[in-house]
Parts: structure tokens; C-alpha cells; sequence
């Protein structure tokens, strides 16, 4: 008989998960708080002593891509579940972006559809946009605009009358800034009466040279 040998002696696991016979056995590693599958190796186990924490002796099968390996819930078997870690989700309520860095199932409330608008509402199953209150909000907006090239207009106009009128009032205009202040009178006048609610079809009159 010989005094040496090249076989591995491997471990067995018995019913209460101790080793009933000392060996080498191979381990699948998971995480403690997700169970996700992290790792294998080789353990030497002694007689009576049981696997590592977070460890179990099944061999898993490897995913397929877009999900991941965990441990099950009761720790007796292995399961897939989605993987979409690294993708933007949205709240169906507030439209408001997210990354995803867990695995598992999109929480409740949330989808991986994209809104295309500000307006977007969620009906069950996609988005859908709301036209009546996008077009108003664009046609508040476009008003804001005008008012806001009225009053910048309003404002040079303003500034231009009042330098010509104290040079009238002072006696000290010429014929040229005379006449360029009935311009500027009239062009403010003109100004006053545009109704920026007339948007987007106003007529802007073109200021005095």
C-alpha cells in the first residue's frame, strides 16, 4: 500500500449543513444584504464545521443578460431576477428621473418609459401628452415674450422722448429733434396699444430712425 496519494479528498455536507467528512468543497459567495451572487472558491472544511456565512454549496446557473443571480428569500435555491441597474427610471407622478443601483423589480410607481414632455401623464401603461395644457403653456409663454419686447421697446422709447422734450422745453430743440419727437410720441403711442395677447401674429412698428 502506498504512502502517498494524489486524490483530493472532498468534503461532505451532511442534512444539518456540518461536515460529516473532512475535505475541500467549493463555495458560491452572496451578498449579506441584497443575496446577490458575488464569487466562488475552494473550502477546507474539518470534520463537524459548517460552510462560511453568506455561502452555499450549489452550483448556480449563470444568467442571461439583463438579470441577475441572488440567493431566493428562504435560502434554498438559487433565482433570476431583473437587472437594470445603470438605466434611468421615472415616477409616474412626478415625471422625476432616478438611477437605478439595485437589482430586482422596478418599485411600485415607477416605469423605465422616458416622458417625451413636461405635459406627459402616466394612463396605466405609457405616456400620454396633455395637448390642451402644453399648447397653453406655450401660449403663456410666447406672451410673457411679447411683454417683455413691449416693455424693452416702451422703455427706449421713453428715454428717447424725454431727452427730446427737455430740449424743447428748454427752447433749445432743433427742427430735426422736433420732428423726431412727434416720431417718438407717436411710435409710444402706438406701442400702448398692442395687445400682447395677440401673440404670436403682433405687428411690430419699426422705431423712429
Amino acid at each position: 500500500m502506498s504512502n502517498y496519494s494524489t486524490t483530493i479528498e472532498t468534503a461532505e455536507l451532511g442534512e444539518n449543513g456540518l461536515s460529516k467528512k473532512a475535505g475541500w468543497i467549493t463555495v458560491y459567495h452572496v451578498n449579506q444584504d441584497t443575496g446577490e451572487y458575488q464569487s466562488a472558491s475552494m473550502e477546507y472544511l474539518m470534520f463537524g464545521v459548517g460552510l462560511p456565512a453568506y455561502s452555499y454549496p450549489d452550483e448556480p446557473e449563470l444568467p442571461a443578460a439583463g438579470q441577475a443571480l441572488r440567493r431566493a428569500a428562504n435560502g434554498k435555491s438559487w433565482e433570476f431576477v431583473p437587472d437594470h441597474r445603470g438605466q434611468m427610471v421615472y415616477s409616474i407622478e412626478t415625471r422625476e428621473p432616478s438611477l437605478i443601483t439595485t437589482i430586482g423589480e422596478l418599485m411600485e410607481g415607477f416605469t423605465l418609459l422616458e416622458p417625451a414632455t413636461e405635459f406627459d401623464g402616466w394612463n396605466g401603461k405609457r405616456w400620454v401628452t396633455d395637448a390642451k395644457a402644453q399648447q397653453a403653456a406655450e401660449l403663456q409663454a410666447a406672451q410673457q415674450a411679447a411683454q417683455q419686447a413691449l416693455t424693452s421697446r416702451l422703455t427706449v422709447a421713453n428715454a428717447r422722448i424725454q431727452t427730446l422734450s427737455d430740449a424743447v422745453d428748454l427752447d433749445m430743440a432743433t427742427d430735426e429733434e422736433k420732428a423726431a419727437l412727434t416720431k417718438w410720441k407717436t411710435y409710444r403711442v402706438i406701442l400702448n396699444r398692442i395687445d400682447v395677447s395677440a401673440t404670436p401674429d403682433i405687428d411690430w412698428p419699426k422705431a423712429p430712425e
